[in-house]
């Protein structure tokens, strides 16, 4: 069985998209999903499951517009790719609240004169495979790049922080350590 990760778009925002974690687990495990566990408030699970991530993300979207009366855009990764998002890009040592990884159903290809043109001095970015991760040393909530990124990147997409990729990432590790004591 695999370890996959689910990022939801958009959930417990401001009042909308209300979605409670115990809850979110129930559903989940419901689902079929095995050893389910929440990391915060914003729609992050880890969870076993032999399916692919194409069905997971149908399965899993469906249940939350089932039980819920949304459908969040639904992210699932695996492993690898969460463990990816955490190393793959050259902003190692800047504060986890600073650095932003946008996932996508593909890899993005913006215009660079246009992220350059709203870049603040400072910011910068890093294209990985279907995800652009934003580095915004004066803050993510005022950065005019962060702000435009879903009209320049034109596709379905979620961010989260690194601190929650890396505790997203220690969860994974945990879950699979585990497994080989």
């Amino acid at each position: 069985m695999a370890v996959w990760i689910v990022l939801l778009r958009g959930v417990n925002v401001s009042g909308a998209g209300k979605l409670p974690m115990a809850e979110f687990r129930t559903m989940l495990a419901g689902l079929g999903l095995g050893r389910v566990e929440t990391y915060i408030q914003s729609g992050n699970a880890v969870f076993d499951s032999d399916l692919t991530a194409p069905e997971l993300e149908v399965l899993i979207q469906g249940g939350v517009a089932a039980r819920f009366g949304f459908a969040p855009e639904c992210f699932v990764l695996s492993a690898e790719e969460i463990e990816a998002a955490l190393l793959d890009h050259p902003f190692a040592g800047a504060e986890g609240n600073r650095v932003h990884v946008t996932f996508l159903r593909e890899t993005p290809t913006p215009d660079e004169a246009s992220l350059r043109v709203l870049a603040q001095p400072g910011d910068g970015w890093h294209i990985g495979l279907r995800r652009f991760t934003l580095h915004t040393p004066g803050g993510y909530g005022v950065s005019k790049l962060a702000e435009k990124l879903p009209r320049l990147l034109s596709a379905p997409m979620t961010a989260r922080n690194l601190n929650t990729v890396a505790a997203l990432v220690a969860m994974v590790r945990a879950r699979v350590f585990s497994d080989f004591a």
